[in-house]
């Protein structure tokens, strides 16, 4: 029997300078879709377009950067975006007690606020062209809680609740909700994390002793725990996502997801807790 033929789609991926982003807009490029690739940066924007993508420069914490973004994108594409990749996002270490006011608004303005400021601009977009799929890229650490990542555990969180509710209000619209929700990836995550680390945790803090340990993880080369996979794991689910005629709700990547989303069904909260600490 032959394979049904798949439906080329113009989809719009957010954080495309490289490790996950790069990997799916590569990935779905090769598979024939049409893909805008976006990158805050105009110089990645430049070796995008070099390579043969359509790429438009995009500041998730920046609201002018993401309305002149969808205007380009629409531009470009005829006014039609298939499918939303919200994959752009960064993680600041550092123990609650030790994020001001200023960081946590930092990295809610782009991991969760500009995240969605986008998707309301497009939903309308999909609602008249009557179709559209959107995806988020969340984390295992938005099932589970670990320590030293509050500020990232809080956005990908939230993340998960405003994707959840989404999908809720969406019902009998045609537009779909995914959530991709990976566990150790291999990507630039940890140096761009560490440079965070340096530029708003106080060194003088009373987390100082365990500090120590995590500069020396997020320093580390190559992969940092055990389970890494490569950023195609991750683009292999939301190919799915995109192609399948059924897609699903959840996505998980990485046997810790797997494992941590099996045991939070499972554990009473303060066992969970346990393993947590010593994760």
């Amino acid at each position: 029997m032959t394979q049904p033929q798949t439906i080329l789609k113009t989809i719009l991926i957010t954080g495309c300078s490289s490790g996950i982003g790069y990997a799916t807009a590569l990935e779905l490029k090769n598979r024939g879709h049409k893909v805008v690739a976006s990158a805050r940066k105009e110089e990645d924007v430049a070796r995008l377009q070099q390579e043969g993508f359509i790429a438009v420069q995009l500041d998730l914490a920046d609201s002018k950067s993401i309305q002149k973004a969808v205007k380009k994108a629409l531009e470009l594409t005829d006014n039609q975006i298939d499918v939303l990749f919200n994959n752009s996002g960064f993680g600041q270490p550092g123990a609650v007690e030790d994020l001001s006011r200023e960081t946590l608004r930092f990295q809610f303005e782009t991991n969760v606020f500009g995240t969605q400021e986008l998707t309301n601009l497009l939903i309308p977009v999909m609602r008249k062209q009557g179709h559209g799929r959107i995806i988020y890229n969340s984390s295992i650490l938005g099932l589970v809680a670990m320590t030293y990542r509050g500020a990232y555990n809080a956005s990908k969180y939230a993340l998960e609740g405003l994707a959840d509710t989404l999908r809720l209000e969406l019902h009998g619209s045609n537009i779909s909700v995914s959530l991709i929700e990976p566990g150790p990836i291999m990507s630039n995550f940890r140096q761009n994390s560490f440079d965070l680390y340096n530029k708003n945790i106080a060194t003088d803090s009373f987390h100082k002793d365990t500090y120590k340990a995590m500069e020396e993880r997020l320093q580390k080369e190559g992969a940092a725990v055990a389970f890494t996979l490569p950023a195609k794991a991750v683009a292999d689910k939301v190919v799915h996502a995109v192609e399948s005629k059924c897609p699903k709700i959840r996505y998980y990547v990485t046997f810790p997801t797997y494992l941590f989303a099996f045991l939070k069904r499972i554990l009473p909260a303060s066992w969970l807790d346990n393993l947590l600490r010593r994760v």
